[in-house]
């Protein structure tokens, strides 16, 4: 599953490349700090059903439309991100937009096993809410994915501290993109 720059990446590109004429060092610095890319090894995670792919297919785009993603001590973003699984490790390759090599960080799954597990009953339970509980039931069970979600993607975020930097919204979207691999894989 891959996801290519959109219209609206490539508007924002030249609004940011106009600022960077401009002058502005906050949008080059916007400019680099990002993904502009984001494949899933499909060797590592299989195929899975519909819901999964389209949670997957909505946080690729989500991520793709705005995301805040450094590496640090890395000057020369934006970058390319492939997730898969290795030795049952995410692997997250993070690459140059030209594709050049920047690391690859290995991240042990254990510490997610918890929220990973309560995170896929409740999305169970969501996907069958869906289609024949009322609105109220349905909001309660969102809510409490939602607040899973939340603490999943603080947990990312912890883990990569002073490997790879995100933004809160980048961890949560990262996190159902880690879900799904750890779901199909």
């Amino acid at each position: 599953m891959s996801a290519k720059e959109s219209a609206s990446d490539r508007a924002r590109d030249a609004a940011e490349d106009g600022a960077k004429q401009d002058g502005d060092p906050d949008a080059k610095a916007r400019h680099k700090k990002r993904l502009i890319a984001i494949e899933l090894d499909e060797a590592s995670i299989g195929r899975s059903n519909a819901d999964q792919e389209q949670e997957c297919s909505i946080a690729i785009y989500d991520l793709l439309e705005r995301n805040s993603f450094a590496v640090p001590g890395h000057e020369r973003g934006p970058y390319r991100l492939t997730i898969a699984l290795h030795e049952k490790k995410l692997m997250l390759q993070v690459s140059e937009e030209n594709g050049a090599h920047v690391i690859v960080h290995l991240l042990s799954l254990t510490p997610f096993r918890r929220v990973v597990r309560d995170y896929f009953m409740l999305c169970d339970s969501y996907y069958g809410a869906i289609r024949t509980r009322s609105a109220t039931e349905i909001e309660a069970i969102d809510m409490g994915r939602r607040g899973l979600h939340d603490e999943a993607a603080a947990l990312l975020s912890k883990r990569l501290h002073g490997k790879i930097e995100v933004d809160f919204d980048t961890a949560r979207r990262l996190f159902t993109l880690i879900a799904a691999l750890h779901w199909k894989g």
